[in-house]
């Protein structure tokens, strides 16, 4: 654990959820093969967009409507429906047809292996302080174990702006009834979560369990309070 800044008393934490609970690249990785292995099972004609097609239509359809970055179930909703539609489906074959590959993809999304270090670092938490869960995410927390440590889970989209905007930290704030500067934001991402926290008065740990270096990294505007590589740390900085 390396401290940049002394620390105001934590009175209650606030974590990021993928990256930083558990190992999401690979749960992504999987949820997207699903969509492509439904589509193909389901919508034959999709064989004529490739990978590439698909995820250049994502990034078009954010240009179009920014706001569906900061809801990824939409946004992957609608990129299922426009893409059919482009294959030329009619609107509502295309939006029954996005429902259904919509539940595909999030029944493999909410299929993690969630280590066992981390519930015992939550559980042991949870019995001292309140604890919050922040995400820009759209796994379902209780779905994988996790829900169970949090006075409530905010989700970006459903919540308000995604992280960095100060929608979600406001919301856990109030909800914790705390002074901003008396809460550890927790999370793996220097612009996201350690940037949002910053800016919206947290104290923010980075979680750097990939051993980066900070001076290194191009995106890192401004500094944590502290940086982890492990969450057991966290034990020590609350009684």
């Amino acid at each position: 654990m390396q401290f940049y800044r002394n620390l105001q008393p934590i009175k209650a934490l606030t974590f990021d959820l993928d990256d930083t609970l558990y190992d999401n690249r690979p749960v992504i990785v999987r949820a997207e093969q699903a969509m492509y292995d439904w589509l193909a099972e389901y919508h034959p004609c999709s064989h004529t967009l490739t990978r590439q097609d698909w995820m250049v239509l994502k990034q078009h359809i954010a240009m179009a409507d920014p706001m569906l970055k900061h809801d990824v179930t939409l946004w992957r909703y609608e990129l299922i429906k426009i893409g059919l539609m482009q294959l030329g489906y009619r609107l509502a074959d295309a939006e029954k047809a996005a429902h259904h590959g919509l539940e595909v993809v999030l029944a493999v999304r909410n299929q993690v292996n969630v280590p066992a270090e981390t519930h015992r670092v939550l559980s042991e938490l949870a019995q001292r302080v309140p604890l919050l869960a922040i995400t820009n995410g759209n796994v379902d927390a209780d779905k994988i174990g996790l829900g169970q440590y949090f006075l409530r889970v905010l989700v970006a989209g459903r919540d308000g702006l995604a992280k960095p905007a100060p929608d979600l930290f406001a919301q856990a704030a109030v909800l914790l009834g705390l002074p901003a500067e008396h809460i550890l934001h927790v999370g793996d991402h220097l612009v996201t979560d350690v940037g949002g926290a910053k800016k919206n008065g947290f104290q923010a740990c980075w979680y750097n369990d990939q051993l980066r270096q900070l001076h290194s990294e191009p995106r890192s505007r401004l500094l944590p309070d502290i940086e982890i590589s492990q969450l057991a740390p966290l034990l020590t900085l609350v009684s």
